[in-house]
Order: structure tokens, then sequence, then C-alpha cells
């Protein structure tokens, strides 16, 4: 699946990379925030030491910048777009050509995996769409 990105999505990327050297595989611009998704194993290195790399982009862009490491397997990329909830199984389903994945959390902390105002949940179904090739996305 390819992504599209606008300009300010590739100009943002430019300058993440640049400052931090992690490479990005996708971004998402927002009004006041950017999610950045990086390569396996390049968390440490675009979070930069005791988080200097995002207090510096913050500052210099005045946005909020949120980090997700990428995974290949959809349970591990899951559990990075919902860190620190613990997720206890994911489930696969598939109806009229849509992909559809069942994530299990703990009771107590499902209003914390679907966020205020629904964010968190727009959040990982915005990523999988977009990282995974999910259609839909529903907490249990």
């Amino acid at each position: 699946m390819a992504l599209r990105l606008s300009t300010d999505d590739i100009r943002f990327i430019n300058v993440f990379e640049s400052y931090t050297g992690a490479k990005v595989r996708d971004c998402i611009t927002d009004m006041d925030k950017i999610i950045v998704v990086v390569e396996k194993g390049q968390m440490g290195l675009a979070i930069g030491r005791g988080g200097s790399n995002i207090k510096r982009l913050r500052r210099m862009l005045r946005k909020e910048v949120e980090v997700v490491e990428h995974s290949p397997d959809l349970k591990e990329f899951i559990e990075n777009v919902l860190r620190p909830i613990c997720v206890r199984g994911v489930k696969i389903t598939e109806r009229n050509g849509k992909k559809c994945v069942y994530v299990a959390v703990p009771s107590k902390e499902k209003g914390i995996a679907i966020g205020k105002n629904g964010q968190r949940i727009k959040k990982l179904k915005l990523l999988l769409k977009r990282n995974q090739d999910i259609d839909d996305v529903i907490i249990k």
C-alpha cells in the first residue's frame, strides 16, 4: 500500500531525520500534533538521550511530537501505538473484503485505550490503515 504524504509531511520528515538520524517510515501532521512512525529498532535514536531530540523538535515546531516504532508484526505494532497499555490479544477477521482487528485489553485500561473523545482509537485506526492495511479496529 502506497502512502500519500503532504508537502508538510515530507518537510517534517526531512527535519526529523536530519535532527535525530532515525529513519522515518510514515508521518502524519495535524493542526497541533505530529505523529512519526520510525523504522524498527530506531526508537532510542529518534527520542534521544533524556528525550532531547523530541524536546528540541517540540520547541522548534511549536507542536506536540509523538514517535511510534514500526513493526511488521501486527500485534507488536498495535502494542507500540497503545503503549503503555497492556495488549492481551489481537484477532484479525475479514468480512466483505475488509480487514477488522479486535484488540483485547484489560477492562480497567479500556477507557485509556479509547482515549479522551476517542482520540487514541482514531490514531490507532489511522496508523493501522496506513501501515498495515487494516480497515477497522475494535477495542474489547
